[in-house]
């Protein structure tokens, strides 16, 4: 007599930063595989009416806002949640999510720096982590990996090049690895004369050719210091020298990363500029299942174009790489500083070109050290934001 198979468990989420782009395609993830895929948590800043809309499509019960305005404003209003709504506050409400013992996967999809407390706690508790925020391994990538391997939980790169890397290692050892190649698009302006930078807007900056992304992450990829920030966190995630870590530029999005072998073979993963193929990847791994966005048609023309990168045109590529050089705590300074003089120039405080001059002012005024632990780095991140607003208030030399 033949038995039919029991169907195997659904994989059980938490989304972290449920309400931003990564968020929203991770849902149309989940609403395609609901038998595959079920969300147990999620969190957003402040968006909370949003938030609840998505508690009550998934019918999820717990639920975070990390806003104190937004979380007082969601308790008022416990009604538009799901009856039984368990409903928490601040970071200690993330960390409380990212543990959750219904969980097996936590999504951290949180903007900055937010998402390292979670992070760490969702490894801590033994949670596979789906890490979309680069810049918890650029901030404490050494702890974070530590913390993984401790546990034995898996870390699964989200963003589409890391995702890319990691798919074309699956298999091969990384003793035969020579290099990986990530590819940028080169942001809203690649193609843009350079003394037209000068009087680039933030509306200019938001509008990326290829993808659909948050505020912050839109202008990192026009400046680049997305692709460095992705090459220093690359360097950690799969345990590589420097040197062995480098970009392309590559207007198409098409070619997400290359690896290359030390036979002098190259292996590239190529999917469509929509984020819900490396969200899909890293939830189902590692299992395959039908992708919830069209695949690439080779019925239509279709053109490849790749070149090098002119890093006077992007000093903060050159900028992420010598930090990524450096080690210690040279990569979470750059981080800090970006993301303070992004902040500042989609507030118009700053010009788009004074980016990477708070960013280089910075690195050359905090001293680099190797941190023997992680509250010394950030010390060293807060240090970094003061003395980043300082040089926008005084942008003299």
């Amino acid at each position: 007599m033949v038995t039919s198979a029991a169907p195997s468990p659904r994989k059980r989420v938490v989304l972290l930063g449920a309400t931003g782009s990564i968020g929203e395609n991770t849902l149309r993830v989940l609403a395609a595989h609901r038998d595959k895929l079920e969300l147990v948590g999620i969190a957003a800043h402040s968006k909370w009416e949003k938030l609840a809309a998505i508690a009550r499509q998934f019918d999820v019960r717990h639920v975070g806002l990390f806003d104190d305005a937004a979380y007082s404003a969601a308790r008022a209003n416990l009604a538009a949640f799901p009856a039984g709504t368990h409903l928490v506050g601040g970071l200690s409400g993330l960390v409380e999510l990212a543990q959750l013992p219904a969980a097996d996967t936590v999504l951290v999809a949180v903007v900055g720096t937010t998402g390292l407390a979670p992070a760490l706690a969702a490894l801590a508790a033994g949670k596979d982590l789906a890490l979309a925020s680069k810049e918890i391994l650029v901030l404490a990538g050494k702890f974070v990996v530590a913390a993984a391997k401790k546990s034995g939980a898996k870390i699964l790169p989200v963003d589409s090049e890391h995702n890319a890397v990691f798919q074309c290692l699956e298999g091969h050892p990384h003793t035969g690895v020579r290099r990986i190649i990530l590819t940028a698009s080169g942001g809203a302006f690649r193609d843009w004369p350079a003394a037209r930078l000068a009087h680039v807007t933030p509306a200019d900056a938001l509008h990326h050719p290829n993808w659909s992304m948050g505020p912050k992450i839109t202008v990192d990829s026009a400046t680049l210091a997305n692709k460095g920030l992705e090459l220093i966190e690359a360097q950690c995630l799969f345990g590589l020298r420097p040197e062995q870590c480098t970009a392309v530029l590559h207007p198409q999005s098409i070619v997400h990363a290359f690896v290359e072998f030390t036979d002098g073979a190259m292996l590239a993963q190529l999917c469509p500029p929509s984020m819900t193929f490396p969200i899909q990847h890293a939830l189902l791994h590692p299992v395959r299942a039908p992708g919830v966005d069209s695949a690439l048609d080779f019925t239509k023309l279709l053109s490849l174009e790749f070149r090098p990168i002119d890093e006077s045109r992007f000093p903060l590529l050159r900028l992420a790489r010598e930090t990524m050089a450096a080690a210690g705590v040279a990569p979470a300074i750059f981080n800090a500083a970006n993301e303070v003089a992004v902040a500042a120039f989609l507030a118009s405080e700053i010009p788009f070109l004074a980016i990477p001059r708070v960013v280089e002012h910075v690195l050359a005024t905090i001293p680099n050290f190797e941190p023997a632990d992680l509250p010394s780095v950030l010390v060293a991140d807060t240090e970094s934001r003061r003395l980043a607003r300082l040089k926008i208030l005084d942008p003299q030399p």
